[in-house]
């Protein structure tokens, strides 16, 4: 999950990026992203001047009124860091009963989504061009969620940077307690050291249960992304984990 922010790329007015403070390494929040560099194209500028004022809401530190941000009282689903919105896309369209809010501060992506969103008339999607953290923190109440979906994070491959990694033992506590009984925490790796940690840090998790002896079989709503398949046809493998909380 990675942001950038370049000069000529508009940013709509009711976007708010966050970021680590200049110059510190290691933050000692947890932090959802890192900044890298990226280029807006044309036509993802574009999608935000059409569809940013409705598709992206505003960061504020109070709590989401989720019916009124989608026009509906539907299920929520928080998704971290969408990437190039692929999957976020596909899974909004074939689960077009399910309220999607998903958080991004990558721009290419935000306005890579926005495009898809209009390409495909998507109208369950909200995105939030915010920290993630900021977002659980201030803006979503416990037992507010019915789903989350965590794909892809960044591996922090060199050990000296796992702590690093999305996925500790403070975060999980957080979703766990914004989850409603009997949601689902959904996560996915192509990276095994990660897989294998993931699924010790979310076993370790009281509130949580897994819904099978350790890894899941991929979902029938998550879908193989260009970059999954360019990396299974090279022989990596790719670890779905799915927890509940519990009632």
């Amino acid at each position: 999950m990675t942001a950038s922010s370049t000069a000529s790329a508009p940013v709509p007015p009711t976007a708010t990026p966050g970021g680590a403070p200049a110059g510190v390494t290691h933050p000692k929040t947890i932090k959802s992203f890192v900044r890298r560099a990226g280029r807006t194209t044309t036509g993802q500028a574009k999608a935000f001047e059409d569809f940013g004022p409705r598709y992206v809401l505003p960061y504020t530190p109070t709590q989401l009124d989720a019916a009124a941000a989608f026009g509906r009282a539907a299920p929520l689903v928080l998704e971290i860091g969408f990437g190039m919105g692929e999957a976020t896309a596909h899974i909004a369209r074939v689960r077009p009963d399910d309220n999607f809010l998903c958080c991004e501060v990558h721009e290419p992506g935000v306005g890579a989504l926005l495009k898809r969103i209009g390409e495909q008339g998507l109208t369950n999607i909200r995105i939030l061009q915010h920290d993630a953290v900021e977002v659980i923190d201030h803006m979503l109440p416990p037992d507010s969620l019915d789903g989350v979906h965590i794909f892809f994070p960044d591996p922090w491959h060199k050990k000296k940077h796992n702590k690093r990694r999305l996925i500790q033992p403070p975060l999980v506590a957080k979703l766990a307690a914004r989850l409603k009984p009997g949601g689902y925490l959904h996560c996915a790796t192509d990276w095994q050291p990660y897989a294998e940690q993931m699924l010790q840090v979310l076993s370790a998790e009281p509130s949580l249960q897994n819904t099978v002896s350790g890894f899941a079989p991929q979902p029938d709503y998550r879908p193989l992304t260009k970059f999954e398949n360019r990396g299974l046809r090279l022989g990596h493998g790719v670890w779905d984990i799915v927890f509940l909380r519990r009632h």
